[in-house]
């Protein structure tokens, strides 16, 4: 059992039932913190709440669509009756697998995107904030993606809400700092959140500098530590979990000083 670094403190992780959400949601639980599963999944997300408890944590499943504004209304009115407050809010529900080429968009593809993956960080945010405001603390943790900064082909939706989630989390650092609320910003490399076969998790790999494609636990240390006190002065800013990816220039593949010519060490 690590240390209660987030002990009594009520978090709500949305998209919480699955992937990097659910491996957050567990790691609070066991940090000590009161956590809701969010999730518009109701059955992964009971699932989530029936194994922090199983584990001696405290968890509850709530269903909402972060998109919808009653959704969202309804959850934290639920969170409030049953807790009294928010502590910590992780925002990251959101839609992917939307790949597109953009000469193959419609307006509906692009607003589904926009709605769930920009709309709903709004929606929770600003739920979220004015009771972290009005108590003087709280964090609030948006997802983001090497796509905030780094072009991902056939997603431009995608790209455009990431991007957009940065600007916000910056953005909502300054208006909320003077009330002492901090909001942050992760932004997750190539995850394995639904299971890849292991040539595909070798040829991502040999892309990534650690030489290995992460898992939704390798978030989920961050995430507690932007949760946490340690975190106290860490505000507006991004913390990039993704093995060095967007570190480099080009990919090993196509660079002038390949893999190919490191030194091979002596075993140890």
């Amino acid at each position: 059992m690590s240390e209660a670094h987030l002990a009594g403190k009520v978090a709500i992780v949305t998209g919480g039932g699955a992937g990097i959400g659910r491996a957050i949601a567990l790691r609070y639980a066991r940090e000590g913190a009161r956590v809701v599963v969010a999730d518009v999944n109701q059955e992964t997300a009971g699932q989530v709440a029936q194994a922090i408890a199983e584990a001696g944590g405290h968890g509850v499943a709530v269903q909402c669509d972060v998109s919808a504004p009653a959704d969202c209304d309804r959850l934290f009115g639920a969170v409030e009756d049953r807790h009294g407050t928010i502590d910590v809010l992780v925002n990251n529900a959101g839609l992917v697998n939307t790949e597109r080429h953009f000469l193959e968009a419609d307006d509906a593809w692009w607003r589904k995107i926009i709605d769930v993956n920009l709309g709903g960080v709004f929606n929770c945010s600003l739920r979220a904030a004015r009771v972290m405001a009005a108590k003087g603390s709280g964090v609030i943790i948006c997802m983001s993606s090497g796509g905030a900064t780094k072009a991902h082909r056939g997603n431009v939706a995608y790209d455009a809400t990431k991007g957009g989630i940065e600007a916000m989390v910056r953005a909502m650092a300054l208006d909320l700092g003077p009330y002492g609320v901090r909001v942050c910003g992760l932004v997750p490399g190539s995850i394995d959140t639904q299971g890849m076969d292991a040539q595909t998790k070798a040829s991502r790999g040999e892309t990534i500098p650690l030489r290995r494609v992460g898992e939704p636990e390798d978030l989920a240390g961050p995430a507690v530590f932007l949760a946490s006190d340690d975190a106290a002065y860490v505000n507006g800013t991004m913390l990039v979990a993704d093995g060095g990816l967007l570190a480099q220039q080009r990919s090993p593949q196509v660079d002038i000083f390949p893999l190919s010519r490191y030194p091979n060490l002596p075993e140890r």
